[in-house]
């Protein structure tokens, strides 16, 4: 019935939300379901990217204007090319770029060199990037935002100084990633890369990277295919449903981990709906098209262990803004290149291997076996 529910919803609004009134809560767990989900509210971000440039932590408000206007060509580019809007959206970034020393006063002096340079590449950038708006080259529009936004990107990194919050001891026997770290996943229909966002969920990206470090998804089958919705993998082979550590041979279970917005440090081992928090946002939404986020049983919040999937994202079933999985599952991840290979990978297929290109030098180890 549930399926035939997905169906239906595909081709009827109304139905996403009475399926999302009267059905309630979906989950991604070791046995197949369907999703519904809530309608949406304003403009949300749907770009990997994006949310992760968003989620760094960072306070300084003249490189988020500068970026906001980068991030707003695209809604003018798919609103049937408003060059003129687009125009706006540049000179504002401009303006910002003009005055250089406001974005650097949140930069560390000793990083100021990799800022100016970075700087003076968007101030070109921007100047290439008026002619393309006189050609009306959309395709050229969206190669050069895309550069200007992964230069934004780098120069909003140089502004993170340290780790903004201390994880909970009780779980220092948990990996965790003190900042971010890239994985490449190979598989013959192509490579996946994946950011994982240790900022905003240190223990979950933690246990993802360390298993990556330790060849566990090495081999391993997607063994979950569904249309619009999750690619999951990560179940090893035999009766275990999740990683069992060596050390202590023990199932190595990670607590549902949760940043909301405007919150300094995550929620552990509760969903927002638990917490009475049902209608606010996290960090990192499943509002992208491959997010990467922890499965776990369906009765235990804090079960999840080596299972992951990759959310399809589909706006007609799981709309961006709101829906049945932010709060319930922790979103760790964005795929940020390979986009296309997730649409063509199905149940059965194999993961060739994954490994740590960049950033495990934030992997912190466990303190504490027991």
């Amino acid at each position: 019935m549930l399926k035939l529910l997905k169906s239906r919803l595909k081709n009827s609004s109304i139905a996403l939300l009475l399926v999302a009134l009267f059905l309630g809560i979906s989950t991604i767990g070791w046995t197949p379901s369907s999703l519904a989900g809530l309608l949406p509210s304003g403009n949300p971000i749907s770009d990997g990217k994006a949310l992760l440039r968003y989620a760094l932590p960072i306070d300084n408000q003249p490189v988020r204007k500068l970026q906001g206007s980068l991030e707003d060509i695209a809604n003018q580019l798919r609103a049937n090319r408003r060059w003129r809007a687009i125009s706006k959206d540049v000179k504002q970034a401009s303006r910002v770029l003009d005055k250089p020393e406001k974005i650097l006063a949140s930069v560390p002096e000793e990083r100021h060199p990799q800022a100016e340079a970075l700087i003076e590449k968007l101030q070109s950038g921007i100047e290439s990037y008026r002619e393309v708006i006189d050609t009306r080259n959309k395709k050229q529009a969206w190669i050069q935002r895309g550069k200007l936004l992964d230069t934004v990107g780098e120069l909003e990194q140089l502004m993170v100084t340290g780790f903004p919050f201390e994880v909970p001891a009780e779980y220092s026997n948990l990996p965790q990633l003190k900042g971010r770290a890239t994985v490449e996943i190979k598989t013959a229909k192509g490579n996946i890369i994946v950011v994982a966002d240790g900022y905003s969920a240190p223990v979950t990206a933690g246990n993802f990277v360390d298993l990556v470090q330790r060849g566990f998804y090495d081999g391993l089958e997607f063994i979950r295919s569904e249309e619009s919705y999750v690619l999951q993998t990560g179940d090893p082979p035999g009766k275990e449903q999740g990683f069992i550590d060596p050390k202590t041979g023990k199932y190595r279970a990670i607590p549902l981990e949760i940043l909301v917005e405007g919150d300094k440090e995550p929620t552990y081992g509760i969903t927002l709906e638990e917490d009475g928090r049902y209608l606010e946002m996290p960090v990192l939404p499943f509002s992208a098209y491959g997010g990467v986020a922890l499965a776990r049983p369906e009765d235990e919040v804090n079960g999840g262990s080596s299972q992951i999937f990759f959310f399809l994202f589909e706006p007609e079933l799981t709309p961006a803004g709101r829906n049945l999985l932010d709060g319930r599952y922790a979103n760790f991840a964005y795929v940020t290149e390979g986009k296309d290979v997730l649409q063509v990978l199905k149940a059965g297929d194999k993961i060739e291997s994954a490994q740590v290109i960049k950033g495990l030098e934030n992997l912190v180890e466990p303190t504490d076996a027991a």
